[in-house]
């Protein structure tokens, strides 16, 4: 009986592991879906984010899909974030400064233009 449990407790541990990563498992399989090398190279990302936020779970499942590096700030749990976030105007979150553009909400077409 332990060892059922065992086998199912583990089955859901691979799937919230796949499920969390699954930008970078896609992109493993399907390098096209990636933008070019030179806008990785020139991609300055900040993503003022929480833990909780469907939409900002789905924008860092598309900046991983797309190669794109970024750097994340939970602005619950980091003060010094929560002061730049406040800083950018905050309302809302997902707040993205790519390249000095800011983009609120999930808009993947407004991330990749402001990429270019």
């Amino acid at each position: 009986m332990l060892n059922g449990i065992l086998k199912k407790f583990l089955l859901i541990v691979l799937v919230v592991m796949v499920y969390q990563n699954w930008g970078k498992i896609e992109r493993v399989f399907n390098p096209q879906a990636a933008v070019s090398e030179q806008t990785q190279t020139n991609a300055n990302v900040a993503l003022y984010a929480t833990d909780w936020c469907g939409y900002c779970k789905l924008t860092r499942r598309f900046l991983d899909q797309k190669g794109i590096p970024f750097k994340e700030f939970d602005i619950e749990k980091n003060a010094e974030a929560r002061k730049a976030y406040e800083a950018l105007g905050g309302r809302g979150i997902p707040l993205l400064d790519v390249n000095g553009t800011l983009i609120r909400g999930y808009e993947p077409d407004a991330i990749l233009a402001a990429l270019k």
